[in-house]
């Protein structure tokens, strides 16, 4: 049985169309025109459990969205989810205790305290017990090399020492289902290989479920054999890596957006 199901979902927002001029802009000041703009479009895949998905496509192709309904932080506009045996946006308390969703432009560290008090935090909010944490503290600080900043305030830290903390965090509690969001944006050579090598080691080890969003084309083919390609909130690819990577990359490609580019203008020729 899947641990992750998707059937037919769908989000779509309400935005504000500006009439343009003046006149449009004083309009707008008593009665505001709206349409409805479909992020993700009636999408549907499962997934088994200790699974390492990549979920990719270009920006604004609803990657982020479909992520934050399985985590239960949007509720979808029509369609079902069902993670864990559970609907997400329920947000029970065993399912949350269950999960994690890291985004590399979201921080859930507080900037003005050492990370170690976020730390703490979490092993109340999870409910991890005193011997349960000083394990997961003591291993994850030396998978992930932050020991030596874990006392230190966060403003102060670099990016990648950050994110790093930020995955530390997301961990502490050994959640079945990991949600990753752009884990390595901004990072530079050296930080991204070690962040790729944890998150796969993690993986093995503990056969956690990761479904990993990227734009980086080493991130994909490092860690992921299976991918989930969405561009303009629909499903256009789902199957193995190599299938695709041989098909539609070049030698010479770095950004996840040029395959997908290649492969929808090959989609759209088709039709």
């Amino acid at each position: 049985m899947p641990i992750i199901d998707v059937k037919n979902l769908s989000k779509s927002f309400k935005i504000y169309k500006k009439e343009p001029g003046l006149s449009g802009a004083l309009k707008s000041l008593f009665s505001r025109k709206y349409e409805d703009k479909m992020a993700v479009n009636d999408v549907s895949f499962t997934i088994e459990e200790g699974e390492l998905i990549g979920f990719i496509g270009p920006n604004g192709a609803g990657k982020t969205t479909t992520l934050k309904m399985l985590s239960g932080l949007l509720y979808p506009s029509s369609g079902s989810v069902s993670v864990l045996d559970q609907t997400p946006f329920d947000r029970k308390k065993d399912f949350l205790k269950q999960i994690s969703l890291v985004m590399g432009q979201k921080n859930q560290l507080w900037w003005d305290l050492p990370a170690m008090d976020t730390f703490l935090l979490n092993k109340e909010i999870y409910e991890i017990s005193d011997t349960d944490f000083k394990e997961r503290v003591e291993e994850l600080s030396e998978l992930l090399d932050v020991k030596e900043i874990m006392h230190v305030q966060v403003r102060k830290l670099s990016l990648g020492q950050r994110m790093k903390c930020e995955l530390m965090a997301a961990l502490l509690h050994r959640p079945k289902i990991l949600f990753l969001d752009e884990p390595t944006i901004g990072l530079d050579v050296v930080v991204q290989e070690k962040l790729r090598d944890f998150i796969k080691d993690y993986n093995l080890k503990y056969k956690a479920t990761i479904l990993l969003t990227s734009h980086y084309m080493r991130d994909v083919k490092h860690l992921c054999k299976r991918v989930v390609v969405i561009n303009y909130g629909e499903i256009i690819y789902d199957g193995d890596l190599d299938r695709l990577m041989t098909e539609y990359a070049k030698k010479n490609d770095r950004d996840v957006d040029d395959v997908i580019r290649r492969f929808f203008q090959h989609k759209q020729k088709k039709v």
